[in-house]
C-alpha cells in the first residue's frame, strides 16, 4: 500500500508504556566522524588531494518529545518521567508504529538528559523531554517494523 504516514501513528514508549498525551517526538541519528587528510597518490591529480576521507568513530541517538500534562493519564506521565530523571538510571525506550508495539523499529537504553515543564497562566501545562542513548541501540529494518517498507 502506498501512502503518507501520519505522525500520530508513530509512538514513543518509555519503560513499559507509550508516552501519554504526546504532541510529537523527533528522533535524531548522529554519526561522529574523523577526517583523514592524506597526500594523494602520485598518479592522482592535484585537486584529488583537496578531498578528505572520513570514517565513523561513534554513533548516538537522541529523542526529543513534547506533550500536554493530563490529570488521569493512563500512559507514561510527567511524574513518571520526573521519577526516571531523579533516579539517574537508564530507561528502556522504544519507537514503533501504532499497533506494532511488539515490533519496534528502534529500541535501547536511554538517559533523560533534560526534562522541562511549562505552566503558563490561562493555558495548557506542557512538558518536554530529551533522551540520549547509553550503549547500543537496535534497529529492525523489516517491513513489519519500519513503516516505509524498505528492508536493509
Amino acid at each position: 500500500m502506498e501512502k503518507y504516514f501520519n505522525g500520530s501513528d508513530m509512538l514513543l514508549c518509555v519503560g513499559t508504556k507509550a508516552v501519554g498525551h504526546s504532541t510529537g517526538h523527533t528522533t535524531t541519528f548522529n554519526n561522529e566522524t574523523k577526517d583523514h587528510t592524506v597526500k594523494a597518490p602520485a598518479s592522482a591529480t592535484a585537486s584529488d588531494a583537496l578531498y578528505k576521507e572520513k570514517n565513523v568513530t561513534s554513533k548516538s541517538v537522541t529523542i526529543k518529545s513534547d506533550g500536554l500534562v493530563y490529570c488521569g493519564e493512563s500512559e507514561t506521565t510527567f511524574a513518571e518521567l520526573l521519577k526516571a530523571y531523579a533516579n539517574n538510571e537508564p530507561i528502556e525506550v522504544k519507537c514503533y508504529e501504532r499497533d506494532k508495539a511488539t515490533k519496534p523499529y528502534l529500541k535501547g537504553k536511554f538517559i533523560i538528559s533534560s526534562l522541562e515543564r511549562n505552566d503558563p497562566a490561562n493555558d495548557d501545562s506542557t512538558w518536554s523531554v530529551n533522551l540520549e542513548n547509553t550503549g547500543a541501540v537496535t534497529f529492525d529494518f523489516t517491513a513489519t517494523a519500519i513503516t516505509d517498507g524498505v528492508t536493509a
